[in-house]
C-alpha cells in the first residue's frame, strides 16, 4: 500500500508531466491521462492519485505552488525581515514558482471561472494567501486573521491578472504593481479607526463575487484576444 508521502510524490510527478499538455488541451481528462502516461503511470494509478479527476488535479497544482513558495521562503533570513517585506517576498516568490507554467496558470484561471468551479477558485485563493501569511510568520487568531487574508486576496487576484499579461523584462512591472497594492493593504489597519471600527472596515474588504466577475470577464477577454492589464487595476 502506498504511503501518503509516496502518493504525494506520485501526484507531483503526474502534475509536472501534465502541465505542458494543459497549454494545448486545457485542464482536461486528456491532459491528465497523457500526463500520467508521460510520468510512467497507467490510468489506474492516475485515478488513484486523482480520484476527483481534473478539479482535484487543479487543486493539487494550487497546493504544489503554495508548498514550493513556502520552501523557497525558508531559504531567506525571515526573522531579520519586517512583516511587510516578508509578505512582499512571499507574493513575488509565488509568481516566480509559477513562471515556467504561466500558460497553464492562464488556462487554470479560465477553468476556475466556470460556474461549477467558482467555489474551488475561491478556496484556492484563500489557501494561497493563508500560506503567504503563515510563511511571513503571522499567527493571529482574532479578527485580524481574516481581514489580513481578505485584503491580501484582493492583491493576489489583481496581481495574477496583471502578471499574466506582463511583458516587461523580469516582470518588473508586476513587482511594481504588487508594491503599490501592498502599500495600500499595509495601511488598511489604520482605516479601522478612521472609518469607525470593524463595521466601517467591512466595506473595504474584497468582495468574492467581484473577484468571480472579474475572473470571468478577464478570461472571456483573453479568449477574444483583448486582454489588458487595465482590468487588474480595477479589482
Amino acid at each position: 500500500m502506498d504511503t501518503p508521502m509516496q502518493m504525494d510524490s506520485v501526484r507531483d510527478e503526474i502534475l509536472l508531466s501534465t502541465l505542458p499538455n494543459v497549454v494545448f488541451d486545457g485542464w482536461s481528462e486528456v491532459s491528465l491521462r497523457d500526463g500520467a502516461r508521460m510520468a510512467g503511470f497507467d490510468s489506474v494509478m492516475a485515478h488513484r492519485a486523482f480520484p476527483g479527476g481534473v478539479p482535484e488535479l487543479v487543486e493539487h497544482f494550487g497546493a504544489w505552488t503554495d508548498r514550493r513558495m513556502a520552501e523557497a521562503m525558508a531559504e531567506h533570513p525571515l526573522p531579520e525581515m519586517r512583516t511587510g517585506d516578508k509578505v512582499r517576498l512571499a507574493m513575488r516568490t509565488h509568481f516566480e514558482v509559477l513562471a515556467p507554467h504561466r500558460e497553464a496558470k492562464r488556462r487554470m484561471m479560465a477553468f476556475l471561472a466556470m460556474p461549477q468551479n467558482v467555489a474551488l477558485g475561491l478556496r484556492l485563493l484563500y489557501r494561497s494567501v493563508d500560506a503567504m501569511w503563515f510563511a511571513a510568520g503571522d499567527d493571529s487568531t482574532d479578527f485580524n486573521h481574516y481581514t489580513k487574508r481578505a485584503l491580501l486576496a484582493a492583491v493576489l487576484s489583481a496581481a495574477t491578472f496583471y502578471w499574466l499579461d506582463d511583458q516587461s523584462e523580469g516582470h518588473e512591472e508586476t513587482w511594481a504593481f504588487i508594491d503599490r497594492r501592498l502599500a495600500d493593504v499595509m495601511g488598511a489597519g489604520k482605516a479601522m479607526s478612521a472609518v469607525g471600527g470593524i463595521g466601517g472596515l467591512i466595506w473595504r474588504l474584497p468582495s468574492p463575487m467581484r473577484f468571480v466577475r472579474q475572473m470571468r470577464q478577464r478570461t472571456e477577454s483573453a479568449q477574444a484576444g483583448n486582454a489588458t492589464t487595465h482590468m487588474a487595476e480595477n479589482i
